[in-house]
């Protein structure tokens, strides 16, 4: 195997154990184990466990978001959330080790990225929507940020949720989810008040 190789080897098989073990659960002992090399390889590639994870980590988050963010190109606002839940879905789907990863935490994770910062980077692209739209209809386009927030964070649970569960079939989870969203953005007000006695 040239160097590449055995680094893409390694990345895989890390990816594959730290989805499976955690972080803490696992080993550089179990890696190299597994790769079929020593200890010493996975330190002169990745510098030890912490290294291989940030690498790990790094290349799921910009997966995802790569993936979410070429979904938001073209098409109504409705099509857009659509594509933007079919993407996470994809997501999940298409690399279930690489978001249990993701959604898991640890030291590593605070210090180079997480997934409530990924979340974060989405949001901002859904604001972009957002903001055009609010517009369009007379809405305070300042709040688009905290609405982008709140529409991401709800597909991203749904997805944690539907990691596990697997049912009902992604594009009926999808059709679920625009479904509530759509049907909240349709029916918005443009200046909701609270009915309750609480006002602070």
């Amino acid at each position: 195997m040239t160097g590449e190789e055995r680094r893409e080897q390694l990345l895989d098989i890390g990816r594959t154990v730290f989805a499976d073990r955690g972080f803490e659960g696992t080993s550089v002992e179990e890696i190299a184990a597994k790769a079929g090399v020593s200890k010493p390889v996975v330190y002169e590639h990745f510098g030890g466990k912490e290294g291989l994870y940030a690498v790990v980590v790094d290349r799921e988050m910009r997966r995802l978001l790569s993936m979410v963010t070429s979904s938001l190109n073209s098409g109504n606002p409705r099509e857009l959330l659509e594509q933007a839940a079919f993407a996470l879905l994809d997501y999940i789907e298409q690399y279930t080790d690489g978001f249990r990863i993701l959604v898991r935490d640890s030291p590593v994770a605070q210090s180079t990225g997480n997934f409530a910062s990924l979340i974060s980077d989405i949001a901002t692209q859904v604001e972009d929507v957002l903001g055009v739209e609010f517009k369009a209809r007379g809405f305070d386009a300042k709040l688009a940020p905290l609405y982008a927030q709140a529409l991401v964070g709800m597909v991203a649970l749904t997805g944690q949720w539907w990691l596990n569960a697997r049912k009902p079939k992604k594009a009926e989870v999808a059709a679920h989810l625009v479904n509530l969203a759509w049907r909240g953005l349709d029916g918005m007000e443009p200046k909701p008040q609270l009915i309750g006695r609480r006002r602070i």
